[in-house]
């Protein structure tokens, strides 16, 4: 989860921007912050390290809190109080059979992929309308419009996003806000590749082999052949996050690797 105020957008003597980013599922790397995991905490500190070197001008601070509840949004808004640009990025997976995802699986989904980034949302676009200005992205996926049979639950979310980002940016039409939806393929980010890690030492495979079986199987529309890069997909965020990107709003914009065949 990102949020950040730009002085280049606003009239501010001093630009300021929180990030979260994902690790593992929040619940745990929040937890295991909370009671001091040095591996946990090492990352955190390389991440916002990483930051300051790529924004020298910027301040950078960490927040932590789980905002896949009401109360740990509660506490991230307390600190991170305005933003003129929301990336909605928090999201967990899990490969699972239908019948084997249980109720509290499904809530659990609900809440993290979707709830977090309605309550953002919620909090901070007043304010950006007021002010005449704002972005606000979903990270969605192409399994919003390929409900993966393997994990259906993941699934739901990322439609559910569609119809959120679709919503919202009918509802604030005029303002200069806008709000989208980006739709990664198969992306090669963190939690992507420790699944892959694992399921090459179950299969006796290497990653790169597990990767290209993984496309050829489950992806087989790709026409790319290939995990996309987290920085692909970044590019298309940073755009859509700018001011060259006004005309649009509304969309949901797909960095997918052509997985998904329709033309519109």
């Amino acid at each position: 989860m990102s949020v950040l105020r730009d002085s280049a957008v606003r009239d501010s003597s001093e630009p300021v921007a929180q990030l979260l980013a994902g690790y593992r599922p929040l619940p745990d790397v929040y937890d295991e912050m909370m009671s001091g995991d040095g591996e946990v905490r090492a990352h955190w500190r390389d991440l916002l390290a990483g930051l300051a070197a790529m924004l020298p001008h910027a301040k950078v601070e960490g927040i932590a809190a789980d905002l896949s509840v009401a109360e740990g949004v509660a506490a991230f808004v307390a600190r991170a109080r305005e933003a003129d640009i929301l990336v909605n990025n928090l999201g967990i997976f899990e490969p699972k059979p239908f019948d084997a995802i249980t109720d509290a699986d499904w809530s659990r989904f609900f809440e993290t992929n979707v709830m977090s980034g309605v309550r953002l949302s919620r909090h901070y676009l007043p304010a950006m309308i007021r002010r005449g200005w704002g972005r606000v992205v979903f990270i969605s996926s192409e399994s919003g419009l390929n409900i993966p049979v393997e994990m259906m639950h993941y699934g739901m979310t990322k439609t559910a996003q569609l119809a959120i980002a679709r919503g919202l940016a009918e509802s604030v039409a005029g303002t200069g806000v806008t709000v989208n939806a980006v739709l990664p393929g198969p992306t090669r980010s963190d939690g992507v590749v420790d699944f892959f890690t694992r399921l090459a030492k179950q299969q006796g495979l290497s990653q790169q082999e597990t990767e290209r079986d993984f496309i050829a199987k489950n992806r087989p529309t790709s026409l790319i052949r290939r995990l996309a890069s987290v920085e692909e997909v970044a590019n298309m965020v940073v755009f859509v996050c700018s001011p060259q990107a006004s005309a649009t709003t509304g969309a949901a914009l797909r960095v997918d690797g052509g997985v998904v065949r329709s033309i519109a």
